[in-house]
């Protein structure tokens, strides 16, 4: 499925052509704006095996600014933010096809280019023994261990390029 374009934000934006592991890629709109998680709201979307959102809660819709039709269908990584290195992502797949639960903070994009960040619980989803798909819920970040990995996630998005 092809992702859904970004329209570019009346907020000054880059522009980022992002190309995904499944070899799929897109021209996203970035702009230096947060929105703040929800107070004493979670975030909970599903997957199945392949990352394709199959379910979004009312605050996963809202915070992502795509609409649940958009969401629903759509690979989990349409909110990928240009500023998180792919490594990041690597200790949650291997992690969840290894059946484990993983934690980790996240950069969000939204619809609109503007970003949220997220502390990450994903678990994989069995039924019968075998595993059907992931449930990821996301909490208010602590803003200390942001400003702790926003530096790590730097180096390792330079590393990545550097090795492209």
């Amino acid at each position: 499925m092809a992702l859904p374009d970004m329209a570019p934000p009346a907020a000054p934006y880059r522009e980022c052509r992002l190309t995904y592991t499944d070899g799929s890629s897109r021209t996203v709109y970035v702009t230096e704006i947060e929105v703040p998680f929800p107070e004493g709201r979670l975030i909970v979307s599903r997957t199945d095996l392949n990352g394709i959102i199959t379910h979004a809660n009312d605050a996963f819709v809202e915070m992502s600014g795509w609409s649940r039709e958009e969401l629903i269908g759509a690979p989990h990584h349409i909110l990928r933010h240009p500023d998180m290195p792919k490594v990041a992502f690597k200790g949650l797949w291997d992690d969840l096809k290894a059946g484990k639960k993983w934690h980790g903070y996240v950069k969000n994009l939204r619809k609109d280019g503007s970003f949220y960040w997220v502390y990450a619980t994903a678990v994989p989803n069995i039924r019968n023994g075998v595993v059907v798909g992931y449930t990821s819920v996301r909490r208010k970040p602590s803003r200390t261990r942001i400003a702790e990995l926003e530096p790590l996630y730097r180096q390792w998005l330079a590393e990545e390029k550097a090795a492209s």
